[in-house]
């Protein structure tokens, strides 16, 4: 593993509960765009990869797909075998995924490369997944980030908090634009055809409290610098958190979020 995936498998480890109450409302909203990109349907063979707790295996299986389900983190798995029963869910980390060559009609990963450090040796990985004429899709958050995708690190950074050395970055020459026309580039070096990319747009509408819940509990990249500096750090930023919300706040008392995502597909 890189140092980057290190990281990744201490952030999210036993994660899955804070993830489910927080992070995985938000990253639903992409799963019926993904699904389609994918033609996934009645019968097709999914291998849902990165699944989290199982709202892409709960979409697939409700349209009548076959699905496998694969996460590197045991309580993810877990938590995609309750909310997916249907799905066959199991251990595995990209780019080495426990299956035969050609298995699948169609390979989806919502939000997983943000979270590999060989992003395109993962792609590959998902490629030999796939049949011949089968397809891929994947999502990845658009950078820069709109100013909803970054309020908590903004709030971070009035409060002083940097990121922590034990906090690698994707190794430069691994890593590629997150804009349409960069994981579209990535997507194409991997092999595939008829590669298409185009952003999803939305606002995402949450109670202040439940989402400062999730990096208050070291989820995500932005949750290990919040937590980095112990209770202090997090009720410091806490505070500016607190007052850079304003800019959110709809009258009834929830925020609205403006989030950005990259959906690409292509065809083995």
């Amino acid at each position: 593993m890189t140092a980057f995936d290190v990281m990744a498998r201490r952030i999210w480890d036993g994660q899955a509960d804070a993830y489910a109450r927080t992070a995985a409302r938000l990253c639903i909203r992409t799963v019926p765009a993904l699904l389609d990109a994918a033609g996934v349907g009645a019968g097709t063979r999914l291998l849902d990869v990165g699944c989290g707790t199982g709202n892409v295996s709960s979409a697939a299986l409700a349209r009548g797909a076959a699905v496998r389900a694969v996460d590197a983190e045991p309580g993810m798995v877990a938590a995609t075998r309750r909310a997916a029963p249907g799905a066959e869910a199991r251990t595995g980390t990209l780019p080495q995924l426990p299956y035969a060559d050609g298995e699948f009609d169609a390979v989806v990963a919502n939000f997983v490369l943000n979270h590999v450090g060989r992003p395109l040796e993962a792609l590959v990985e998902l490629r030999r997944v796939a049949r011949p004429g089968g397809r891929i899709a994947v999502t990845v958050w658009q950078l820069p980030g709109t100013p909803g995708q970054t309020l908590v690190g903004r709030a971070a950074q009035a409060a002083g908090l940097t990121r922590p050395g034990w906090m690698a970055t994707v190794d430069e020459e691994r890593n590629f634009p997150r804009t349409p026309d960069g994981l579209a580039a990535l997507i194409e070096a991997a092999g595939l055809a008829d590669v298409q990319a185009d952003t999803q747009a939305w606002d995402h509408r949450t109670d202040p409290e439940d989402w400062w819940a999730g990096p208050a509990a070291g989820i995500g990249a932005v949750g290990g610098v919040v937590t980095s500096a112990g209770p202090e750090g997090v009720a410091a930023a806490k505070r500016e958190y607190d007052v850079l919300c304003r800019e959110f706040l709809a009258e009834d008392g929830l925020l609205t979020l403006p989030h950005v995502a990259v959906l690409a597909q292509g065809r083995v």
